[in-house]
């Protein structure tokens, strides 16, 4: 999302667009007809909009992998997809 020249992305929130909730979850994912196995890029999402997040990817058939997101943005125990 685009922001103002000069502010900020806020840190930890969901990054469904207009959403502004603490992030939860951490969905990773790779678009495979441009990126190798080692390029991933990672979304965060609050509880609300992690379903939303995974099937937006994986209606484009990228590999995703969800997982829990904590305050330092390391992976927790957290479902798979």
């Amino acid at each position: 999302m685009i922001g103002l020249p000069g502010a900020a992305p806020a840190a930890d929130v969901c990054s469904r667009a207009g959403c502004r909730e603490a992030a939860a979850w951490r969905v990773d994912w790779r678009n495979p007809k441009i990126h190798d196995e080692t390029r991933t890029k990672t979304w965060l999402a609050c509880d609300e909009h992690v379903d939303y997040l995974r099937g937006f990817l994986e209606s484009r058939s990228f590999p995703v992998r969800v997982a829990r997101f904590d305050e330092t943005g390391a992976e927790a125990s957290g479902a798979n997809a």
